[in-house]
């Protein structure tokens, strides 16, 4: 996985709980689970990269 990844990840994660935590503090719960959404898919997008290193060693 390449440094760019990993960090374009990260961003992706921080920001969606950062969404998460908006949403829950203000009673919207579309942007709450947009939240979840952007934390699920920075995590889906992570293992991927994972996998495709595991097959490059």
């Amino acid at each position: 996985m390449s440094a760019k990844d990993k960090i374009n990840n990260k961003a992706e994660d921080l920001a969606g709980q950062a969404k998460e935590k908006l949403g829950k503090a203000t009673g919207d719960e579309q942007t709450k689970n947009e939240g979840k959404a952007d934390q699920t898919k920075s995590n889906l997008k992570d293992a991927g990269e994972k996998v495709k290193d595991a097959f490059r060693d």
